[in-house]
Parts: C-alpha cells; structure tokens; sequence
C-alpha cells in the first residue's frame, strides 16, 4: 500500500510525534508499505527508505522551534507523482489541510490521528478564551475522515464528546531494545547529577514548555534533602524555567537521544512527569522500559499506562503539590516496593513493541481502503 502521511512536524526535531512517527514509517517501510512524508522542510529527502517532500516555513513566533509551513500548489504534484492508496494527516492545523483538500479532490481515502491536545495548550498561553473555537476547528477538519485515531483512550472519550466522529484507539508503541535497565550507567548518572551521584536523581524528559508545567517539579526537589533534578530536553519555556529553578540543585541538560537517553531513563531513580495535558506520553513508556519508576499526574492519556502503586504512581492534579511530594517520597524510601516497581514497569512496557501498533494501523488502513465506509460530507 502507498501512504501519504502529512505531519506538521518531523526530524530533524526531536518529540514524542515525531518519535512514534519515524518508528511508524520505518515498520511500514519494512513490512513492504511505500511512504511518502510531506512535513516542513527539514533538509531530508528520505528516511528508512520512505521519500520525504519537504515545504518551507517559518518558525511559529510562540515556539521558534517549530515550523509552519503552508500547503503549496505543488504539493499535488508530488502526490500526482506518488499515486496514493491512503492519505493519513497527523495533527492536521495547516500544511495537514492540504491533505485534507487532495483526499477529498481526489477521492483518496482519508485517516486522521490526534496526538497534541492543543485546545488545553491555549490556557498555558493565555489563549484560554478560543478553546471553543479551536474545537469547532478541529471538528471541522478530523470529521472529513473515514476514520480518526487517538493514542489514549482518554482521547477517544474527549475527542467523541466533542462531535468528533469515527475515532478508534491507536495503541501505544515503545522501543524496547534501546530503552532497558541495562542501560544504566554510573558515567550517565554522575553527568546527570553533577557528580552527586548518590543523591537521589530526578529526572524529567520532555519538551521544555509552558503546557509540561515542570515548575511543579520544584517543591517535590524541595522537598527532598539532597536531590538532584535533570531536566532533559530543550523548548521556548527554558529560559523561564532557568530562572524558576535559580538556587536549586537542577541540571538543565539539553537533549539526548537514542543509547544516552535510555542511559538517562535507566540511571535516575524516579521520573517525573507533572503534565496534565498529555494525550498519551510517550516518555513515560520509555522510561518504563527502561525500567525507571514513574511519577505522573492522573490526567489525560497517563492512566492507560501506569497502573498506581504496580508500575508507577500517580497523584491527583488538584491535590496541589501535596500529592506529587507525597508520591515521590513513598517512591525513594520504600526500596524494595521501588524494585518491584521497576519490573513491574518493564514488565509492561514489553507488551507494546513498535511492530504490532504499526500492524494495528495497517489493519486500519486497510480497512478504510477496501471496506465499504459511510460517506463523509
């Protein structure tokens, strides 16, 4: 089959899309699919084998590292040139539109998939007032497609009592041979702590933004005597968050990937993961697989992966900073629970390779291709 997949964002940035995008395309790739990726130009034209159409953008004003690319004429050449049995838009806000337009011009078959819950992103940036008009937004464009997936069912719920229509689960999926206990290092966990490494390590990895609320992390750092917190990753809220974390014992890290990023996960002690906007959190399953014990707010799509007090813990996001210090405290003083928390969290990351999510959505697609579908206005 010949995939059309239109994203918003791609490599060379690095988030937990894009990871889940590129794993993606390369089991499709491998499986005997042909992809074609049109993202903003990132200076590649192919990837595991799949053709990359790049379009030029500019850097989105609230978030530089993000590009904004506008669908362009000659996109239909290339898709003219591609012939494809399935367009999939990802997140579908701009360049997303343009397969949105050629699906219904062409009569191509047409999937979406939600992975950033934007309309909760607007309170972080004082946007709070346009939600409803974001969701009539995103109704408008996900409810031209036979079929629009979500990678939690928090989302499939969310996404339903808004009218939109015809969503399904698309599961979660992790690296489970890069991201491993074994991966643990002494070198990785004296960098990590600024060669305090027998203090206890906090780590949180992740896009550093205003919708991650990682000032919440500061009073559990405070709260414990000698610990340490790395903050892993970079974003438009690093600055801010420099100068919230003035005076204490936190490590701004900027990103890893691939073995020194497993080595991150595999090395701390307890991840920390205060978001309550996520529509699954990838990063939680990676530092499971890597056998690192979870703290993370009851919100969105967290609760489909950590099970409270068997594989990670959770606190309620309006116990205040009260339940996240509470958490994180049970985690570090009770060893023995925090080792069978560990295996426990490993235990259920293995259950979720890349290969069978990507079966999933093959199955998806062909189910959208050659079954009879009720017709989208």
């Amino acid at each position: 089959m010949k995939i059309a997949l239109f994203t918003e964002t791609f490599l060379p940035k690095v988030d937990g899309i894009v990871t889940r995008l590129r794993h993606t395309v390369e089991h499709l790739q491998r499986q005997g699919d042909r992809v074609l990726v049109i993202c903003p130009d990132g200076g590649m034209t192919e990837y595991k084998g799949a053709s990359i159409y790049g379009v030029s953008g500019f850097p989105l004003p609230l978030y530089p590292e993000l590009k904004m690319a506008l669908p362009r004429p000659s996109i239909g050449q290339a898709l003219e040139d591609f012939q494809p049995d399935i367009i999939h838009v990802v997140n579908p806000a701009v360049l997303g539109l343009a397969g949105i337009f050629h699906g219904k011009l062409h009569n191509i078959p047409l999937v979406a998939s939600y992975h950033t819950h934007l309309p909760q992103y607007l309170q972080h940036y004082g946007l709070g007032m346009l939600e409803g008009f974001l969701w009539e937004l995103l109704k408008a464009g996900h409810n031209q497609a036979a079929l629009n997936l979500c990678t939690s069912t928090a989302m499939v719920e969310e996404l339903s009592s808004h009218g939109i229509e015809r969503v399904d689960l698309w599961q979660r999926g992790v690296d489970t041979e890069t991201f491993h206990p074994q991966q643990a290092s002494d070198e990785m966990r004296s960098h990590l702590s600024q060669n305090h490494p027998e203090s206890p390590l906090l780590l949180y990895v992740g896009r550093l933004s205003a919708e991650k609320e990682i000032e919440r992390i500061k009073p559990i750092l405070e709260a414990i005597p000698d610990a340490r917190l790395a903050l892993v990753g970079d974003g438009p809220h690093r600055q801010a968050l420099e100068e919230h974390f003035a005076g204490t014992n936190t490590h701004f890290v900027g990103y890893l990937v691939g073995d020194e990023l497993a080595a991150a996960f595999a090395s701390a002690d307890a991840f920390i993961f205060p978001s309550r906007t996520e529509t699954l959190g990838l990063v939680l399953l990676e530092a499971m697989a890597a056998g690192c014990p979870v703290v993370a707010a009851r919100s969105g799509g967290i609760p489909d992966i950590v099970t409270d007090g068997v594989n990670g813990y959770l606190f309620e996001p309006s116990s205040g900073d009260e339940g996240a210090i509470a958490a994180t405290l049970r985690l570090l003083e009770q060893k023995q629970e925090r080792e069978t928390i560990r295996q426990n969290a490993r235990q259920e990351a293995e259950k979720w390779g890349w290969a069978a999510a990507t079966r999933q959505l093959q199955n998806y697609y062909h189910q959208v291709v050659y079954t009879e579908l009720p017709k989208v206005a």
